[in-house]
């Protein structure tokens, strides 16, 4: 049975630091992509940051250049650093994870009807 399992969110000023990690088990494709998505009272869920097994990247315009996604696969564990936060940048954060056809060489998609897998969320509030 394929868990994610988030962890490091919180409250932190505007400029603050976070990083959030996502622990994931039961998981054993070789190709796949994962990424972080995040979803504020009243409004859609978004993808915010993605990545391939190939390690290929996707970012939303709103963060490049502040977060970064990163895995470890020693730890089966996904990350998301997110830097110079933003009182925008508030809400809860999701990881998910899908399988990838072994020919996969895009770039991993953003959209959430791309992802099977998804965690339980984590807050992040950003204060001005």
């Amino acid at each position: 049975q394929v868990q994610l399992v988030e962890s490091g969110g919180g409250s932190v000023q505007a400029g603050g630091s976070l990083r959030l990690s996502c622990a994931v088990s039961g998981f054993t494709y070789s190709t796949y992509y994962m990424g972080w998505f995040r979803q504020a009272p009243g409004e859609e869920r978004e993808g915010v940051a993605a990545i391939t097994s190939r390690g290929r990247t996707s970012y939303a315009d709103s963060v490049k250049g502040r977060f970064t996604i990163s895995q470890d696969n020693a730890k089966n564990t996904l990350y998301l650093q997110m830097d110079n936060l933003k009182p925008e940048d508030t809400a809860m954060y999701y990881c998910a994870a899908n399988r990838a056809s072994y020919w996969y060489v895009g770039p991993p998609p953003m959209r959430t009807l791309e992802y099977t897998y998804w965690g339980q969320g984590t807050q992040v509030t950003v204060s001005s």
